[in-house]
């Protein structure tokens, strides 16, 4: 059955009668960009074609419900606060909450949620589910919601009513990507410019690692992170790293006495860097070429960030021997995904190497796939 018919399957499972509508949203990639989004930075995600799907219907009671094939027993909630729904509940009211404090009016809904977006492997599965609901109540809500605001309001929803730290890239990625482009972002400014991205036309694939290495977000590290390059940026008198760039780095290591924040510093300004050449080489056409900025930026998120683990080190440097121009771990970190440039028939050898690897050191399987630049968040049907 399809991601579309367990959503619906679920809703009337759950309801009793079926669904008005279903909306979708997906998980994505992050081609290069990582941790720059809160440093008002730059990012260059793509949507996968895996996706949240929300099947939903007006609430005859004034207030809302919702459940998923994975928790089938709906949660039900009214007008809530930050911290009165908790657990995955808590995704759900972050949106209804954050639209109404953005200044609109959602309506009351029934939600029965199913997705193929991997958990917990560094693929946006949390925006995915927001960005579905989102756009499902402000479509059956008639609520005039422009686009460009729509990711800080889903953004909202998990800073501040579940507590998760996340910049702007995964919200925004979910909801304004489009199919066979990547999204480059001002984070900033919100301004986006599509980037062409057809792999297939130069005999190319992205191979996505999936190490199977779940991270969380919430237990602190991610969090940790983002404090250090807050803290640099107040010693340098600048609202934000993005406003450090190259020429400017060695002169900034120098104003910071802590090598931490030296680290951390050196891979936000360099990082933000390889974002613009990487677009500048996609707008060339020379999509190869953008191999060794990928391979670059896995170094410094191991060397200067310290958000690697084994496994992804192991399935970069095993995709790199195998023939990738280049391998680098995709998402916050401390798990998750890694995405490499390959020939693309060379892909599902590349993968079997990274699964020998695995197997050898005693890992857990990992799981691969090519991923193909999708489109963004939508309303499937009207039944």
């Amino acid at each position: 059955m399809s991601i579309s018919g367990k959503a619906s399957a679920a809703f009337t499972e759950a309801y009793g009668d079926e669904p008005t509508g279903l909306w979708a949203a997906p998980g994505r990639v992050n081609l290069i960009g990582e941790h720059t989004d809160y440093n008002d930075g730059f990012v260059l995600p793509f949507a996968l074609p895996q996706r949240t799907v929300a099947a939903v219907a007006p609430s005859p009671d004034g207030t809302w419900s919702v459940c998923s094939t994975l928790a089938p027993e709906p949660v039900t909630f009214g007008v809530t606060e930050p911290g009165e729904v908790t657990g995955w509940g808590a995704y759900v009211a972050g949106v209804v909450w954050a639209l109404r404090d953005a200044g609109f009016e959602p309506p009351a809904v029934r939600i029965a949620l199913a997705s193929d977006v991997p958990l917990g492997a560094g693929l946006s599965s949390s925006a995915a589910l927001e960005s579905a609901v989102l756009t499902a109540l402000i479509d059956l809500g008639g609520l005039d919601v422009p686009l460009e605001r729509r990711p800080a309001i889903a953004q909202r929803a998990e800073n501040l009513y579940v507590g998760a730290p996340t910049g702007i890239l995964d919200q925004s990625a979910s909801i304004r990507c489009e199919a066979g482009q990547a999204l480059f972002l001002d984070c900033r400014s919100y301004a986006i410019e599509q980037i062409p991205f057809d792999l297939a036309a130069a005999g190319l694939a992205i191979l996505v690692i999936n190490s199977n290495a779940p991270h969380q977000h919430v237990d602190g590290e991610y969090g940790a992170r983002r404090k250090s390059c807050e803290e640099s940026a107040a010693i340098l008198g600048v609202p934000a790293l993005r406003d450090i760039d190259v020429t400017g780095l060695a002169a900034a290591l120098e104003r910071l006495g802590d090598e931490v924040l030296r680290k951390r510093t050196r891979h936000i300004v360099t990082e933000n860097q390889r974002v613009l050449d990487t677009v500048a080489l996609l707008r060339a056409g020379s999509v190869r070429e953008i191999g060794p900025l990928l391979t670059a930026s896995h170094t410094s998120m191991r060397d200067d960030f310290e958000i690697t683990v084994a496994q992804v080190d192991v399935a970069v440097e095993t995709a790199l021997a195998a023939g990738a121009y280049g391998a680098r771990m995709t998402g916050g970190g401390f798990g998750g995904c890694v995405l490499a440039l390959v020939d693309d028939d060379r892909a599902e050898a590349t993968a079997d190497a990274v699964a020998s690897a695995y197997a050898e050191r005693g890992f857990d399987a990992p799981t691969s796939w090519v991923a193909v630049a999708g489109p963004g968040a939508a309303r499937l049907n009207r039944l």
